[in-house]
């Protein structure tokens, strides 16, 4: 699932492939992946208009049109954007294809379409924004203490609400813990001010190396790495790896390193 690393690297291809280039056509293979927008819409809206600076916020990428509304993205489970080449071919799960003058397009690639692309007004923008806590990144070690203190439920399921702080998914919070050394099921108003603090600094480390990575690595020094083994070992002690269900997601982690 795309978390936040992996939308900054869409908005990286973004920048490369299309800013201050022009749409000169839409070509919608699947509208099951539009939100609230008709293709015939999104067509008016966008061709002939230059693409401005893309900027994201937790999960969500916003793309300014040219004196327009602004192209939402939004990557659910399994979606991605491309930046290609116009000879190359055009794959089974490229849902939107928006040519740009030149020899580039960009491709919203989605196989489970379970978000899509939406255009907003400044006023719709600022209701995707105003359900959204602060962006992780953006996140100094005061409000992340501020945010996370007192809350009812695990740690895991507050690190995940995009409410509480934008960008974190299940991956990013697996090894976010682990590095912390915090058991995922603990309730977030039993950790100490310095589990926050170590946890916040995790993050930070965590999420520095996964923005160049332009994904959560899938390193054997990680937990990541090791996941998804038959019989996962912890990559720092060596011992045996638990899962369970955390806020309905598969969990990892070491019960002899986090206590």
């Amino acid at each position: 699932m795309p978390e936040l690393p992996d939308v900054e690297g869409f908005r990286q291809a973004l920048l490369t492939c299309g800013r201050r280039r022009s749409v000169t056509d839409i070509d919608v293979r699947d509208t099951g992946v539009l939100r609230g927008v008709t293709e015939k819409r999104l067509r008016r809206e966008l061709t002939g208009k230059l693409l401005g600076k893309a900027w994201r916020h937790g999960k969500w990428l916003f793309v300014p049109v040219g004196g327009g509304p602004t192209l939402v993205f939004h990557f659910g489970m399994t979606g991605s954007l491309r930046c290609c080449s116009s000879d190359e071919p055009i794959e089974t799960h490229d849902r939107i294809v928006l040519k740009l003058d030149g020899t580039r397009n960009l491709r919203y690639r989605d196989q489970r379409k379970l978000q899509g692309v939406r255009l907003a007004r400044d006023t719709a923008v600022d209701r995707i924004l105003d359900g959204l806590g602060p962006d992780a990144l953006a996140v100094n070690r005061g409000e992340f203490l501020d945010l996370l203190s007192g809350r009812r439920g695990t740690v895991k399921s507050a690190l995940m609400d995009q409410s509480v702080i934008a960008g974190l998914g299940n991956l990013l919070c697996d090894e976010i813990l682990w590095r912390a050394r915090v058991d995922p099921r603990t309730p977030a108003r039993n950790l100490s001010e310095k589990a926050l603090r170590r946890i916040h600094a995790a993050m930070g480390r965590v999420l520095a190396t996964s923005v160049r990575a332009g994904c959560v690595p899938p390193r054997r020094s990680w937990l990541t790495g090791r996941r998804d083994d038959t019989a996962p070992l912890c990559p720092r002690c060596g011992g045996s790896m638990r899962s369970c269900r955390v806020t309905g997601r598969r969990t990892v982690w070491c019960p002899q390193c986090q206590t």
